[in-house]
């Protein structure tokens, strides 16, 4: 279907405005007319992802194709900008993921974490909150909230309830899940090898220095901000107990049981993996979900190709290749050296405020735009500013760009893809539209609220403690 009228006026006149706004900033020189060239490339892209959603594919081919027909990048630059290492991981976390859907693996768990939450309202809400957010980080945010809505379809259908308060806490609890480790949210993979991450750094700097905090704030704040259906919650459990129909059979677990823990411990022991065989930083961070995937297609049989199609987001995957090249263009030019130049002069080269405003502007900018663009723009600002401050001062930024896109795509419907897939299932099974205001009144506070904790906990950590 086109798009609507109106909607072709307000991308044109914002990209109008803003490629207006950055000729008036950049400084004249040689490399004016190109720098102007990726500048419109970039933000072509972003607009038009927030204009033309289910058309962001073809705005990010047709921008990359604007730097090509212009000489502003080569076939060869564009290939080394779009993080093929950070594409791979992906696809292969994808195939292993499908294969674990397929054999009800993510069901089976669930299954048997339920029951033993049941004993009270808070027990089981808070519960399920903290099942959402270990579970987005041992798998993914999208594949986790997929499996805690069909959960909470089934509790709300057995107690009437509505569903749209639960869900919005399972949300935001994925979301701040995602934060945890490399594989929980496609932002973490691209920290990663962007910035020569580990599993056991995000352990480390994310998950044990903000993100466990983070949650315990996130389950006390839902068990006050729902507490009247968390109470109505608790009266039902009590009346109407905690049994549900019981589905099909299911095949041994075994082999996905075995998948799943080759996958994980590989995942945490690949830096030292690498050490003990000699090989380059992060490279068996790539090797693991192919080995791993190629195992599970094997097991697949006659399934394999199917996985392969459906599972794969291959039209995620294809923006995110495209629009990291068009971010590199704005690298190649230099633009990004002058975005670096200007936040340096707003911080005054103060290593505490660029982490600052680097997780506070990620954060705004994830709410209203996809957390990639918002961090994949940041990396290439940091990258610059690295050569200048020294990489012990942008060290902190790298993590501030994590929470900021993770939680601040808790603060509107639209903030990360965990939000809108929740959405989607609640339209379609309960007939259930939400208003922007709806979520946005209790996004905004848990939003808040989760980062300036996070600002907090990492300014102890790395400025009043020193601990880097």
């Amino acid at each position: 279907m086109a798009p609507k009228a109106a909607a072709p006026a307000g991308y044109l006149a914002s990209l109008a405005v803003a490629v207006l706004l950055a000729a008036a900033l950049i400084p004249p020189g040689p490399e004016k007319t190109a720098q102007l060239i990726a500048v419109t490339a970039f933000l072509g892209t972003i607009l038009g992802a927030i204009f033309f959603w289910k058309f962001r594919v073809a705005f990010a081919l047709a921008m990359i194709s604007l730097l090509l027909f212009t000489g502003v990048m080569t076939p060869e630059q564009m290939i080394k900008y779009m993080h093929m290492d950070v594409i791979t991981f992906l696809i292969g976390m994808m195939i292993v993921i499908g294969f674990l859907e397929e054999r009800g693996f993510f069901e089976y768990l669930l299954d048997r974490l339920v029951k033993p939450l049941g004993r009270s309202g808070k027990t089981l809400f808070a519960g399920l909150l903290v099942l959402a957010a270990f579970m987005a980080s041992l798998v993914d945010e999208v594949t986790s909230i997929l499996f805690m809505m069909a959960l909470l379809l089934r509790i709300t259908k057995k107690y009437d309830m509505d569903i749209v308060p639960f869900m919005i806490a399972v949300v935001i609890a994925t979301n701040v899940g995602s934060s945890f480790t490399v594989v929980g949210n496609p932002i973490g993979v691209l920290i990663a090898f962007s910035g020569g991450f580990s599993f056991l750094d995000f352990i480390n700097y994310s998950f044990l220095t903000v993100g466990l905090w983070v949650l315990l704030l996130t389950a006390v704040l839902s068990l006050v901000y729902w507490r009247s259906y968390v109470r109505e919650l608790d009266e039902k459990l009590r009346r109407l107990g905690t049994e549900f129909e019981a589905e099909a059979e299911r095949g041994s677990m075994a082999a996905p049981w075995a998948v799943f823990i080759a996958t994980i411990g590989g995942l945490i022991l690949h830096h030292h993996i690498e050490a003990a065989l000699g090989l380059p930083k992060n490279s068996t961070l790539v090797a693991i979900p192919i080995v791993m995937a190629a195992v599970s297609l094997m097991l697949s049989g006659d399934k394999a190709r199917e996985i392969v199609e459906r599972k794969v987001e291959w039209w995620s995957l294809m923006f995110f290749m495209f629009f990291f090249a068009t971010v590199g263009g704005i690298a190649e030019t230099g633009v990004a050296k002058l975005m670096a130049g200007a936040i340096l002069d707003l911080a005054g080269g103060d290593p505490a405020l660029i982490m600052v405003l680097t997780l506070w502007a990620s954060g705004i900018l994830s709410a209203f735009m996809d957390n990639v663009l918002a961090v994949a723009t940041f990396i290439a600002i940091l990258q610059q500013l690295a050569p200048t401050l020294g990489h012990e001062a942008v060290f902190p930024a790298w993590w501030a760009m994590l929470w900021g896109g993770c939680y601040g795509g808790n603060m509107t419907m639209i903030g990360s893809t965990a939000n809108i897939v929740a959405l989607g299932i609640v339209e379609k099974a309960r007939g259930r539209y939400l208003r922007f205001v709806e979520w946005l009144r209790p996004g905004l506070l848990f939003a808040t609220a989760q980062m300036l904790l996070a600002t907090l906990l990492a300014y102890l950590r790395f400025f009043v403690l020193g601990l880097y």
